[in-house]
C-alpha cells in the first residue's frame, strides 16, 4: 500500500487514519489530515473504493498518494477517525480501539450520556459501556475532558449549530433551562452524505425549502443532554451545498437588553479561536451566514431582541461537514493530544464564492 506524502512528511508527530473515507465527511478529513503539520495519513478505508486511488472519489485531493483499502484490514496508527453511518462504529469499536490508541467517530454512535437515550432516540446500542468511556468533541463545551481523551464522539451538525447559539445565554444566566426555544434550521444537501439518494440529487434539490423533520430530529438529544432546554426543533433542507444556519425563537422570564447579549457573547467566545459574533453590523453579511463560513471551521452566531413580544432570535451558522462534522473532530484530536489547536484547520475560506 502506498503512503501519503503530506506536508509535514516524516516529521509528523502522529500517524492517522480514515475509515469511511470515500463519503463527503470522509473526504473533508483526508483532506485536513492531508495538509496537517502533525499528522501523517497512512490508510483509509472503503468497501465500496477498495484499490481506487483518494483522488479517484476527491478530485481535490489527486496529489495525496493513497489508495483505498479494506476496512477489514485496519493498520496500526495513533489515531483513527471513523466516518461511518450511524450503527457501524458501535458494531467495530473494539477493532477500532486495538488498532488506535485514539479513536474519533463522527457518527451519532457514542454521542449520548446513556443507553436508555439511544433506545429513545435511536435504535438501542450494542456496547453501552463505551458510552461514559466517551467525551463529545465540541471544545467550546468540552474542552476540559478532551485532554487524553482516547474515544471522542463528534457531534451532530444540527445540534452543533444551535448549541453554539445558546451556550452563552446559559453561562450568563440569561437561560435557566426552564424555557421553551424553539429552533428552526436549513441545511445543505451535504448532510445527507455521498450516498443521498433522490432526496438530495440537484433536480429534486434546486430551489426548495424542504421541511424533513418538522418534529422528533434526533439531534434534539445532544441539545437537552448538554443545555438541560426543552427544544421545538425543525429542520429544513435547502438550494445549497454545504452549511447549517439556525434560529432560535427564546422566551426569557425577565427582560434582556442587546447590551446584555453582547456580554455574554464576548465573555463566551473571546478566546475561542473558531468563533465569530456577528450581530446586525454594516455590510451585506450582517447576520451569521454559511456562505461566509463555507469550507472553514469557523462558527458565526448573532442575534436581536424583540422587546414587543419579549422574545430573543439567535442566529447560528456553520459549515456542516466543517464545524459540524470533520473540522471539530480534527480540532478535538489537536486539544486531545496537546497539539495547537488551530493546526491543519487555518484556512479562512473564500468570498466570493458560488452557492456553498
Amino acid at each position: 500500500m502506498s503512503t501519503s506524502h503530506t506536508d509535514a512528511g516524516d516529521d509528523a508527530a502522529y500517524t492517522a487514519s480514515v475509515v469511511g473515507g470515500s463519503g463527503f465527511t470522509g473526504g473533508e478529513l483526508l483532506r485536513l489530515l492531508y495538509q496537517h503539520p502533525d499528522f501523517d495519513v497512512v490508510q483509509a478505508t472503503s468497501r465500496s473504493k477498495e484499490r481506487k486511488t483518494v483522488g479517484h472519489v476527491h478530485p481535490n485531493l489527486r496529489e495525496m498518494d493513497l489508495r483505498f483499502t479494506s476496512p477489514a484490514d485496519l493498520e496500526s496508527v495513533d489515531v483513527l477517525f471513523a466516518a461511518t453511518p450511524h450503527g457501524v462504529s458501535m458494531e467495530h469499536i473494539d477493532e477500532f480501539q486495538d488498532a488506535a490508541d485514539t479513536v474519533v467517530d463522527l457518527s451519532a454512535d457514542f454521542r449520548l450520556d446513556s443507553e436508555a437515550q439511544y433506545d429513545e432516540w435511536y435504535d438501542g446500542h450494542v456496547c453501552p459501556e463505551y458510552l461514559e468511556k466517551s467525551e463529545y468533541a465540541l471544545p467550546e463545551i468540552n474542552r476540559e475532558n478532551l485532554s487524553n481523551a482516547t474515544l471522542i464522539a463528534s457531534g451532530g451538525c444540527n445540534a452543533t449549530a444551535t448549541i453554539l447559539g445558546l451556550k452563552p445565554l446559559f453561562d450568563a444566566g440569561i437561560l435557566e433551562g426552564d424555557e421553551q426555544a424553539v429552533v428552526d434550521v436549513k441545511v445543505g444537501s451535504s448532510e445527507g452524505g455521498a450516498g443521498g439518494g433522490d432526496a438530495s440529487s440537484h433536480p429534486e434539490r434546486s430551489g426548495i425549502v424542504r421541511p424533513y423533520a418538522p418534529t422528533g430530529h434526533r439531534h434534539e438529544a445532544e441539545i437537552e443532554q448538554f443545555l438541560g432546554l426543552s427544544v421545538s426543533f425543525t429542520v429544513h433542507a435547502v438550494d445549497m451545498t454545504r452549511g447549517a444556519s439556525a434560529t432560535c425563537h427564546l422566551f426569557p422570564s425577565a427582560p434582556v437588553s442587546k447590551g446584555d447579549l453582547w456580554t455574554a457573547y464576548r465573555e463566551a467566545y473571546a478566546d475561542e479561536p473558531f468563533m465569530r459574533t456577528v450581530a446586525g453590523g454594516g455590510g451585506v453579511y450582517r447576520y451569521p451566514e454559511p456562505k461566509a463560513v463555507a469550507g472553514t471551521n469557523f462558527g458565526e452566531v448573532g442575534f436581536e431582541v424583540d422587546p414587543g413580544n419579549r422574545r430573543l432570535v439567535v442566529f447560528s451558522a456553520i459549515d456542516n461537514m466543517m464545524k459540524g462534522s470533520a473540522g471539530q473532530a480534527v480540532h478535538a484530536a489537536n486539544v486531545a493530544l496537546g497539539i495547537e489547536e488551530t493546526a491543519g484547520l487555518e484556512f479562512a475560506g473564500l468570498h466570493p464564492v458560488g452557492a456553498p
